[in-house]
Order: C-alpha cells, then sequence, then structure tokens
C-alpha cells in the first residue's frame, strides 16, 4: 500500500537521521537560482533496497552538485500519511519527499495545487522512456486526483507488488509443499493448524489485513473490477463477488485458525517480526520487506504469488514529488534523475527491491532475480491492480478499522462490507461529482 503502502519494515520506527551533503544548484522551474539547501525526506530503513540505493545516489548528487547543503530526514511513514498536506504546505517541509502512491494520497494532493507538476521534466530528463505505462499510471493524475491520466506528479524509480513469504524449513518440517493453487493453500494451511501452528502472520492494525483481503477478491475479479473500483469506470457492488466473496474468505479462514484473532491489534513491525523470528510459516504482504528479510533472516525463506491469481495487489513504488513551494526545485529534479540511473537501479535489484529500469543480468543473486521476475510477469501481463486504500481520500483508516473488526470477531463479513462501502461510496461522489 502501497503501499497500503507502502510501506517498508521500519515505517513504525519514527526515527530522524539528517545528513549533510554537499551540492550545487541552480536554477529554473520556479525555484531561486542561488538555492543552497535541498530538504529530502523518505521514509525507508537504511537497509532496505531503497534506503541503500537512495543513500548512494546522495553520494553521486554530492559529487555532482558541490557547494549547497542536503538536508535528509528519515521520517515515520505514519507520519507524513496523516499530515502530508500540513507538511509541504508549511515553511518548514520538504523540497522533495517520497509519497504514496494513489488517489486517496498523491492525487489528493495534486488536486489541491499542493504539488509542482513534473510534465515537462518528465519529457526532458527521458522518465517516461524508463516506465512502462502500468508504472506510469501511478505517477499522473487528472485535474480531480484521479490517477492514470493527466499531469505528472510524482516519479517512482521501483515497483513493488504483495506476494507471499515461506518459511522454507518450517514447510520442509512440517511436510508442506509449496502451494500453486488456492486449494493447495488451504491444505497447507490445514496441515499447519493440525499441528498447533498458525500459518499466517498478519497485523490488523495496519495495512496488511486489508491486502488479505483485497488479494482474496482479486482471486475471483478481472481487469473490469479493478478498473471499476479504483478508477471509477461504473459503479461497484460491495455485496456482490469479488468483494464479497474477499470478506467472507477471510472470515472463514480467522474461524478455521489461519489467522490468529489476537493479530487484530499487531502492526506491521508485529508481522514482520514474528516472521523473521520464524514464529509463523507465511505472510502476504509486500516486496517492501524482500532487503530486511535477506538481511535478518535466519531461517531458509522464499516467495511465491498468491496461488491462482492472475491479479496482483501492486504498482509502482511510492513516488518522488516535489512540493510547489519547494525553493529548490531544480535541485529535486537532478536528485530523481539519479534514482534512475542504471547504477542506483541496479543497486535498487541486488539489495532485495524490485527497480523499474535494471538490466537483469546485472543481478547477482538468484533470489533477487525471482523476485524481479515475478513482478516482470505480473506487470506485463497487466497484472498489477494497485491497492485497496487507494480509491478515495482517509479510506485506509476506513479499511483497518473494518478489518480489525472482523478479525476480533466484533464484526460479520456483511457488516465490514456495509462499513467499508458507504464512505468509498461518498469519497466516489465527492471526486467525481456523480
Amino acid at each position: 500500500m502501497q503501499r497500503f503502502r507502502r510501506l517498508v519494515a521500519a515505517i513504525a520506527l519514527a526515527a530522524t537521521a539528517t545528513t549533510t551533503v554537499a551540492a550545487c544548484g541552480g536554477g529554473d522551474n520556479g525555484d531561486s537560482s542561488d538555492a543552497k539547501v535541498l530538504k529530502l525526506w523518505h521514509y525507508e530503513s537504511e537497509n532496505s533496497a531503497m534506503g541503500v540505493g537512495w543513500n548512494r545516489a546522495i553520494e553521486l548528487f554530492k559529487s555532482e552538485h558541490p557547494g549547497v547543503e542536503v538536508r535528509f530526514e528519515r521520517k515515520a511513514f505514519e507520519q507524513i500519511q496523516q499530515n502530508a498536506g500540513m507538511i509541504i504546505n508549511s515553511s518548514e517541509g520538504p523540497d522533495i519527499m517520497e509519497y504514496n502512491k494513489g488517489n486517496a494520497t498523491a492525487g489528493l494532493l495534486s488536486s489541491q495545487g499542493l504539488l509542482a507538476d513534473l510534465s515537462s521534466e518528465a519529457d526532458k530528463r527521458g522518465w517516461a522512456d524508463k516506465l512502462s505505462p502500468s508504472l506510469q499510471t501511478t505517477a499522473r493524475y487528472s485535474d480531480k486526483g484521479v490517477m492514470g491520466s493527466g499531469k505528472w506528479f510524482g516519479v517512482p524509480n521501483y515497483g513493488e507488488y504483495v506476494t507471499v513469504y515461506y518459511n522454507k524449513d518450517l514447510f520442509q518440517s512440517n511436510g508442506v509443499k509449496v502451494p500453486t493453487t488456492m486449494a493447495e493453500m488451504t491444505a497447507a494451511m490445514d496441515t499447519f493448524v493440525g499441528k498447533g501452528i498458525t500459518p499466517l502472520g498478519m497485523a490488523g492494525a495496519e495495512y496488511p489485513a486489508g491486502q488479505l483481503f483485497y488479494q482474496l477478491a482479486l482471486s475471483k475479479g478481472d481487469r473490469q473490477f479493478v478498473d471499476n473500483y479504483q478508477l471509477y469506470k461504473n459503479p461497484v457492488d460491495f455485496k456482490a463477488d469479488p468483494l464479497k466473496y474477499g470478506a467472507d474468505t477471510f472470515a472463514q479462514w480467522v474461524q478455521k485458525g489461519y489467522v490468529a484473532k489476537n493479530s487484530a491489534s499487531l502492526k506491521a513491525e508485529d508481522m514482520g517480526t514474528a516472521f523473521i523470528g520464524g514464529k509463523v510459516p507465511m505472510i502476504v504482504s509486500g516486496s517492501w520487506w524482500y532487503g530486511r528479510f535477506k538481511t535478518e533472516m535466519k531461517a531458509n525463506w522464499d516467495t511465491f504469488l498468491f496461488p491462482g491469481n492472475t491479479l496482483q495487489a501492486g504498482s509502482s513504488g511510492n513516488l518522488w514529488v516535489v512540493p510547489e513551494n519547494s525553493k529548490a526545485k531544480s535541485l529535486a529534479y537532478d536528485f530523481i534523475d539519479i534514482t534512475l540511473r542504471p547504477e542506483i537501479q541496479d543497486l535498487i535489484g541486488n539489495n532485495g527491491g524490485v527497480p523499474v529500469a535494471a538490466d537483469a543480468s546485472k543481478i547477482s543473486d538468484p533470489k533477487d532475480r525471482k523476485l524481479i521476475e515475478d513482478f516482470n510477469t505480473v506487470s506485463k501481463s497487466d497484472g498489477l491492480a494497485f491497492y485497496p486504500d487507494w480509491p478515495v481520500p482517509g479510506y485506509y483508516d476506513v479499511l483497518v478499522s473494518g478489518f480489525q473488526g472482523l478479525i476480533n470477531g466484533s464484526k460479520s463479513p456483511d457488516q465490514v462490507l456495509d462499513t467499508i462501502a458507504k464512505p468509498y461510496a461518498d469519497g466516489v461522489k465527492e471526486i467525481t461529482g456523480k
């Protein structure tokens, strides 16, 4: 969610790190020609693929722009998610910032005039040539803030998608094979439950629960459903499949013990550390965890695409956005450009990320190549279905609350669907006027 977002393993940490590097700058595009400071914010952990890549991008920026201070601050995802509009509209805000993509986030800010139009830079610098049409969907927004068309208001330099992470040691010791169909998936989970093991780690207090619901719905959905739900092509019936199937099946998984009821209060970090610690055999979550698992996991592990699905939650990664009131726009554009260079793209890929413009032959680790190959398989088949919280502003919190209730048993599937249907309909009406 992206990433719900989004959405790296360390987003729960509110640590702030400040790095000073040299740069020189200048500018046009509305910024001061003698800009001497570039304020850069993002929320990736230092050992994540993007964190590693962007640290190197800062080093390159330093060597190529002597003379201007770069003030880097690492923020918590939730901090930016909840306060982005206020942050970037203030004099204390950044000149360039990582921000969640989608109608409810980057789209909303673009419609409010808070983000700089990057269209001319995208043409001039060749960004459009490096990003496939499906990846450009999240970079472009209409005047109403609906993604997929209109001006460029953000630039991604990595991709992401939801997959299944599994502990190979636990699978082997319990005689479980990697499932390739939903029937095999449920059989695998039944085996773990029969041995007193909760098979699927979960976090009801943040994005993972909503993403599982969406993956289940997508197993019965098609591209028309995605266009209706995400782009408002046609009305969406929340009491019919595929959304009804997603909620009903989620509730069944809780009842069967596939998901622990006490996970309603857990956050994504709790889920991730449980998997790292070998306490759960599987989690369904995003590729943004990959670099951290590669660094911290002691057990053998791997991934497989959600069984049977042709559609997967996923998209471009989060966006570099430039606030409209930035005083260092040219410097910000230069930094974005560096992150799309082959050196940075290959570095992201070799650290467990999903680069948008890397040379696959430069990715040395077979597991890293598999991550990228799975993403390419989904992307090339038009299988990226975005994220469930994207359609309307404020929907992230609506989904979190709804599925917490489903996990702890305080709400039935129909009640959850009612809970999430009205804010969706109200939000679409506000955006489209229909």
